[in-house]
């Protein structure tokens, strides 16, 4: 026992030490506005029920075996970890937002889920075991960081030998025409943000309505990125690269997404990241990398 002992206020223990300037803005940035958030008069039935109409999420959900140990590393107001955690399966939500963690750890007591473990922590100094985890995933937040590589690199860690690691980061090409909004946004003090559909879903909700503004907006710290950058990711850290969703393979409709892609071209990567700017443009253009660690840890 390393005799350290943490605050652990709300059941929620502190894990987190100081990140330093960047890292602490961007911490601030939540705990003003908790992201994606809750909306009123929520329950069970109509939380799953969003849920189960992310395709993603439901074959997510099928691919994780029920015994897992999963990390969800920036896990904000934790949507994905209390959909996750049924089963036998165990799941640690982290997050540097105290803030984000008190709903989401509240939203898990309304619901009655109980196989979540929220904890503030900061990923680049995470108190989570490395090599411990079965499954780790981290969507929407290491481009939210100073250096995406290297906090990629610290999710990575976190994954057991022959575990799976899960990244979301907005595409560089996809992003396109949310930085069109923004500048229409920016140039009419946000009088006007137009053709964007979460938007439009979320103006009879204040709170989520601004959150949204300010994390596709506003954001102090923000980067994007190709697939193949993404990909030479996985490689530096002894994960073979799988697969995205999207899939950026041409006719490939796979129901497994932890099963290798069945090739990897070039040119077929760029024709898909071209075409998301009409698909994932839309939300933001955020896609998923899915990758498999080898079987020695380094």
């Amino acid at each position: 026992m390393c005799g350290t002992r943490f605050e652990a206020a709300d059941g929620i223990p502190n894990l987190r030490l100081s990140g330093g300037g960047r890292i602490d803005t961007v911490r601030a940035f939540y705990e003003r506005a908790p992201f994606p958030g809750y909306p009123p008069r929520d329950s069970l039935a109509g939380f799953r029920s969003r849920a189960e109409r992310s395709r993603f999420a439901k074959l997510l959900d099928r691919a994780i075996a029920p015994d897992a140990a999963i990390a969800e590393v920036g896990c904000g107001t934790g949507q994905m970890s209390l959909f996750l955690a049924h089963g036998d399966r165990v799941v640690i939500a982290a997050d540097l937002s105290r803030r984000s963690l008190q709903l989401g750890a509240a939203a898990a007591e309304r619901y009655g889920v109980e196989r979540v473990l929220f904890v503030e922590t900061d990923l680049h100094q995470s108190a989570l075991k490395t090599g411990a985890f079965d499954v780790v995933y981290s969507s929407g937040v290491v481009h939210h960081t100073p250096d995406p590589r290297a906090a990629f690199r610290a999710v990575a860690r976190l994954a057991r030998p022959g575990g799976i690691v899960i990244v979301g980061v907005y595409n560089s090409v996809a992003r396109i025409p949310l930085r069109l909004r923004r500048t229409i946004a920016r140039l009419t003090r946000f009088r006007a943000v137009p053709f964007d559909p979460v938007l439009r879903d979320r103006r009879t909700e204040p709170q989520r309505y601004e959150a949204w503004i300010r994390d596709q907006y506003r954001h102090p710290e923000e980067h994007s990125h190709t697939v193949g950058e993404v990909m030479r990711w996985f490689r530096e850290n002894d994960l073979e690269y799988l697969r995205s969703f999207p899939s950026t393979v041409l006719d490939d409709d796979s129901e497994d997404l932890f099963a290798p892609a069945a090739d990897d071209w070039r040119v077929e990567r760029w024709i898909s990241q071209a075409a998301w700017m009409a698909t994932l443009g839309r939300e933001g253009g955020l896609f998923l990398s899915i990758g498999q660690r080898g079987t020695m840890l380094r």
